[in-house]
């Protein structure tokens, strides 16, 4: 009897002598594709709200509009943790990052006034790990807790092939409710307060740069176990994977009792150019460099890259993950909401007319 090709269905053959191929022999298995879904179960209810109508499995999520709004609108933004989860692949520690992707996103939309109503997660892997999987989705989970939207559906997806096993990316989908009455406008240049609150390190902005600075190319083995810098009472590894803080009930609570008038969320390119997207054509804004104590861990980039001040300006955040423009009557007001809810916060400059342009200064500028 001899080998004779075995023709599949898609019309391509596979040698009889090695059986027939499958999902499993391609790379992709469902099995543990299934035991990840049923692990992350529970994690996503913890976080349902009451408006939540379906169940975690369905093919769409199905969610009512809070009570007590007049003329509701949606608010919406997607973002990922960049390259943030190369750092929690190197440490094999999973747990956190998923507060980051939902930090990026809710922190987004909050800055139009919207409450962060609903999260759907992205899950990408070179080889589904049941345990990476639950590790991510709970960190999810306590994100979304944080923020107070509800975790109600994601995609696991294995893509060999296209991504090694170890390999894993992560994205999310912020939904949010807001008055449209209330949606802040651009500011005028009528005179108003910078509040930046403390983003205590990188967050998720410019780790490609931070990797290669710190950890060079390719990473030198052992350096995130080092400490952070030198005298530094933590490693890099750790310094690098704090999560993000995540602001959007303290800026809704400076929306609504402290009268903001608008809300920069500090990502890619820097205070100044994320200060830019409040303003109007008739409005200018001055951010003081030196207001605020900027995380050592910015310094330690800047000298060891060295990297330009320039460049550090426009790529990293510089210890204040969002601003909020108040009436200069609100500002003190502002500071102490803040500090109540358990962040640093300062006066780091002002608006005022101009032609809609952001800069940072010196602070006897």
């Amino acid at each position: 009897m001899t080998d004779e090709p075995v023709a599949t269905p898609a019309g391509i053959t596979a040698a009889s002598d090695t059986g027939p191929l499958t999902y499993e022999t391609a790379g992709v298995s469902i099995a543990a594709g299934d035991e990840a879904v049923r692990r992350l179960a529970p994690h996503a209810r913890s976080t349902f709200r009451p408006e939540v109508l379906s169940d975690i499995g369905a093919f769409g999520a199905v969610t009512a509009l809070p009570d007590g709004f007049t003329e509701p609108v949606l608010v919406s933004a997607n973002d990922g943790a960049g390259t943030k989860p190369l750092i929690a692949a190197a440490l094999g520690r999973w747990d956190t990052i998923g507060i980051d992707v939902v930090a990026m996103c809710v922190d987004d939309i909050v800055t139009l006034g919207a409450q962060p109503l609903l999260f759907h997660d992205q899950i990408t892997a070179g080889r589904l790990e049941p345990d990476v999987v639950e590790a991510i989705v709970s960190g999810l989970a306590a994100g979304c807790r944080s923020a107070g939207c509800a975790l109600v559906g994601g995609e696991l997806a294995e893509h060999p092939d296209a991504l090694a096993p170890g390999e894993v990316d992560i994205a999310g989908f912020a939904v949010g409710v807001a008055e449209r009455a209330r949606l802040p406008r651009p500011l005028t240049g009528e005179p108003a307060v910078l509040v930046g609150l403390a983003s205590g390190g990188l967050r998720c902005n410019g780790y490609s740069l931070a990797r290669r600075v710190l950890l060079g190319s390719p990473p030198e083995p052992g350096l995130l176990d080092a400490p952070a810098w030198p005298g530094a009472d933590r490693t890099l590894g750790d310094e690098l994977l704090a999560p993000s803080v995540i602001y959007a009930p303290t800026v809704l609570a400076l929306f609504t009792e402290c009268d903001a008038r608008g809300a920069a969320h500090i990502t890619g390119g820097g205070l100044a150019a994320n200060v830019a997207r409040m303003l109007g054509p008739a409005a200018d804004a001055v951010v003081r460099r030196g207001t605020w104590p900027a995380p050592t861990i910015f310094s330690h980039i800047a000298s060891t890259g060295p990297v330009m001040p320039s460049e550090m300006e426009r790529v990293f955040n510089l210890g204040i993950g969002m601003v909020v423009a108040v009436p200069p009557s609100q500002a003190d007001a502002a500071v102490a909401t803040a500090h109540a809810a358990g962040y640093e916060a300062w006066m780091i400059g002002e608006i005022g007319p101009g032609t809609g342009t952001a800069r940072l200064v010196n602070p006897d500028t």
